[in-house]
């Protein structure tokens, strides 16, 4: 399974830095993927859900740590790009997943 597109939107908060949708052979989307500030470094959490009890659950995730590790990596880095490049790094808002003003930055 390769991944065939990253989509980066940024947030201004103090921790969350982005959320991420991840595009698995050009036919399957993962959304609601965080990119974390934690006191290590960035991270890369992905989607959960709040169970009733508080605790949370991931509702998708890699099934092993090789994928585990492709998956971040090719996430940290389109956010290093996308924050060092800024705006002439081609971010550009996408109007059927941003709320207005939002910026994206998106790779095939």
């Amino acid at each position: 399974m390769d991944i065939t597109q990253v989509r980066i939107f940024p947030v201004d908060e103090e921790k969350l830095k982005a959320f991420v949708s991840v595009i698995f052979d050009e036919c399957f989307v993962v959304s609601d993927i965080k990119i974390i500030q934690g006191v290590n470094g960035l991270f890369v959490s992905m989607p959960s859900k709040k169970r009733k009890n508080g605790t949370f659950r991931d509702i998708a995730h890699p099934l092993n740590n090789d994928t585990r590790r492709r998956i971040e990596e090719k996430v940290l880095h389109r956010y290093q790009e996308l924050v060092e490049g800024g705006k002439d790094a081609g971010i550009r808002p996408l109007p059927e997943d941003t709320k207005d003003g939002e910026d994206t930055i998106t790779w095939d």
